[in-house]
């Protein structure tokens, strides 16, 4: 079936380019249409926020297509065998289906990949758009457009880690790389609305005003989560999610025997040692073990800045919501372990995460936004405890 088809067709890319650029125009209309008595902040702030809100649904939505198999629904990039929806590709789908049932390619596997591959390419229409306004706006912005341009320039790089995940078959570090630079993506988008929201939009500068100790505890939390993050994106993509049965033991111990070199040697493919040979499954109990070594310091490290915020007038809703969000991300990773990975707890997982790294950005973006907005040039102001 593989050898049939091309890894990479650009036949199909302008078909989809105009497809992204006609459904990007729905929620470029409705902004300008909630906005049109506003200036151009006003509106980029809320594209910002909208696009935000869209790259946090791709987040979960990329989840959802790993998680039901369907990262090689379409097994050829950017279109589906060479067209551009599945439609186009009926004949070549339901032969790779009738040959291998249940394999990586159905007709709903197809049109999960594609759908994630759509909604991609319209936040890319609408980071573009936002890259585009903010130079011929650049004069009347609260900060530099360059900050854009980076975005626009990351959601090409993401678009290349999709592009290598199909046509390298799912390569675990690939797929891990794709999980992280999402996230990266939305906290980009997060300090931009901030800035838009705070200096450009004239509405109520949501300030947060924090010590600097707390601060840098809210930046090793957010540098603790990236690595817990990448821990679980390594679980999954890798299939180690049940390989340690039972909590908190693993297969009835408290230390299994575990190959944490095999686990975690990055430059290898799905299931495959770095010599080629399969992967044991000693490798897999060190990818399970080391995620939960992980959690434990996660835990510890944000409920302490839980803890924190909890005790600043104007950070305890911040941490009532870092509160919640651990409780459900705890709850949610251990139903994925005692109910054998069920769709729902594991997607739960993955949109818990993505949420924690947004509001741990928030966090950031607005404690460090309200230094530069109290404190004259260059005098240093210390914040109120």
């Amino acid at each position: 079936m593989d050898a049939a088809v091309p890894a990479v067709d650009l036949a199909p890319t302008l078909r989809l380019l105009l497809l992204a650029a006609v459904v990007a125009l729905l929620p470029l209309s409705w902004v300008w249409l909630r906005q049109r008595g506003s200036d151009t902040r006003g509106r980029l702030a809320a594209l910002t926020a909208l696009t935000l809100f869209l790259t946090f649904d791709l987040i979960v939505f990329g989840a959802f297509t790993r998680l039901s198999d369907s990262g090689l629904g379409c097994p050829d990039w950017p279109g589906c065998y060479g067209e551009a929806s599945p439609f186009g590709a009926r004949a070549d789908i339901a032969a790779a289906e009738s040959g291998l049932p249940g394999g990586p390619v159905t007709w709903s596997k197809a049109w999960i990949e594609m759908i994630h591959r759509y909604l991609a390419m319209t936040v890319g229409v609408l980071i573009l758009v936002m890259a585009a306004t903010a130079w011929v706006e650049r004069r009347r912005l609260p900060f530099s457009p360059w900050w854009p341009s980076f975005t626009l320039a990351w959601v090409i790089v993401q678009g290349l880690f999709g592009k290598y995940t199909v046509t390298l078959k799912l390569y675990p570090a690939i797929v891990t790389l794709h999980l992280l630079g999402g996230l990266a993506l939305l906290a980009l988008l997060a300090v931009q609305h901030t800035r838009f929201v705070q200096q450009g939009s004239g509405r109520a500068a949501p300030l947060l005003a924090l010590p600097a100790g707390v601060r840098r505890l809210a930046a090793v939390a957010l540098a603790v989560l990236v690595l817990q993050v990448a821990s679980g994106g390594w679980v999954s993509t890798n299939y180690a999610v049940l390989a340690c049965q039972g909590f908190p033991q693993c297969n009835g111990q408290w230390w299994p025997v575990m190959n944490f070199d095999e686990g975690f040697t990055l430059l290898r493919h799905l299931g495959r040692t770095q010599e080629g040979g399969l992967l044991s499954f000693e490798a897999l109990v060190a990818i399970q073990m080391g995620h939960r070594l992980c959690a434990v310091l996660a835990t510890l490290v944000l409920g302490w800045l839980a803890w924190r915020l909890w005790h600043n007038a104007e950070g305890r809703r911040f941490g009532a919501w870092l509160v919640a969000l651990l409780v459900l991300q705890l709850a949610s990773g251990l139903s994925n372990v005692v109910l054998g990975w069920p769709l729902l707890a594991a997607l739960g997982h993955s949109a818990g995460a993505a949420a924690l790294v947004l509001l741990l950005t928030l966090v950031l973006a607005r404690s460090a936004a309200v230094q530069g907005a109290r404190a004259p040039a260059g005098q240093r102001t210390t914040a109120p405890a």
